[in-house]
């Protein structure tokens, strides 16, 4: 694993590992915002075009929401470690059915064997390059919400343990893994209500987390790791994509494209993401530094007619 020490000067590691209370709590009032601000949207003027745009606009801010739990895992939303778990899981990963300890635990996994055969995530990066058959085919499942509805119909068999495990214990294990992500549901449920929109929830916060949030997620893993030049280079196992404006908002918010960034400096915050950059291309890594100018050129680096999965040079 990297040790920014070697690279770049304690200054400024500093400067990049400080928190700002303020901007965590912006960027998570903002998710919520254009989450509601969608919703109000299709209330106000509701027809396909603006159902559509709601569906991709709060799928993207629930990958936003994931993302900035993901900040939280490694302690860089609040400087307070209770207050950073606690706003974390009932601000971010309850409602799109995650939890932040459980999430913490399996993905330093990721950081610490990115890349190798004990690394987790190995299965999202290393089937590719794919053909375009089998491509859209993902696709296909991800729209359709087959995906989501996999995930969890596995995640609720997990949560109610057994048949032969008595009632109480099975209640109990429910209780613990999911009992937050219900009562965060029904809050958001019951606010919808209260306000005259309840049919919102299943239409404009269950869908978009089954179909446009799944079909997201599918091209952010594929970016991130898929096709590197090495996974055996810690300047090379990972990838920033350049994402512009259209981009941020319906495919990448948060600074979630600067995902070399992050693996060079794990416990820094999204926002200083691309300070981060500047400093390493200043100091003249800019060569070493495995990026692409946009998200069709690492899709079509990754989708291939006729390809068949190979593992990308070393590590494996």
């Amino acid at each position: 694993m990297i040790q920014p020490a070697d690279y770049i000067s304690a200054e400024e590691i500093a400067m990049l590992r400080r928190k700002s209370q303020w901007r965590s709590v912006w960027m998570i009032a903002h998710a919520w915002g254009v989450v509601f601000a969608a919703m109000a949207m299709f209330a106000v003027w509701p027809n396909p075009i603006t159902f559509v745009l709601a569906v991709m606009l709060i799928g993207a801010r629930q990958l936003g929401m994931a993302i900035l739990m993901h900040d939280a895992a490694h302690g860089a939303i609040f400087n307070d470690r209770k207050l950073n778990d606690t706003a974390s899981n009932w601000l971010l990963a309850y409602p799109v059915f995650i939890e932040t300890k459980a999430y913490r635990a399996y993905h330093l996994e990721h950081h610490k064997y990115v890349q190798q055969p004990n690394d987790p995530d190995l299965i999202l990066s290393a089937p590719f390059p794919i053909s375009r058959e089998s491509f859209k085919r993902k696709l296909l499942r991800d729209i359709t919400g087959r995906t989501g509805i996999k995930q969890r119909g596995a995640q609720i068999r997990a949560a109610i343990g057994s048949p032969d495990m008595p009632v109480g214990q099975r209640i109990e294990l429910f209780w613990r893994k999911m009992g937050g992500m219900v009562v965060a549901n029904l809050v958001l449920l019951t606010i919808l209500s209260a306000a005259g929109y309840w049919y919102l929830y299943p239409l404009l916060w269950l869908l978009p987390l089954m179909t446009y949030y799944q079909v997201i997620t599918r091209v952010r893993n594929i970016s991130e790791h898929a096709v590197v030049p090495d996974n055996d280079d810690d300047f090379r196992s990972a990838r920033t994509t350049h994402a512009n404006w259209l981009a941020r908002a319906f495919l990448a918010p948060y600074f979630v494209n600067y995902h070399l960034e992050h693996h060079l400096m794990m416990f820094i915050p999204c926002y200083r993401l691309p300070q981060a950059r500047k400093v390493f291309l200043a100091r003249g890594h800019g060569g070493r530094m495995e990026y692409q100018p946009n998200y069709r050129t690492v899709l079509a680096m990754a989708i291939k007619p006729g390809a068949r999965p190979q593992l990308a040079a070393g590590g494996m």
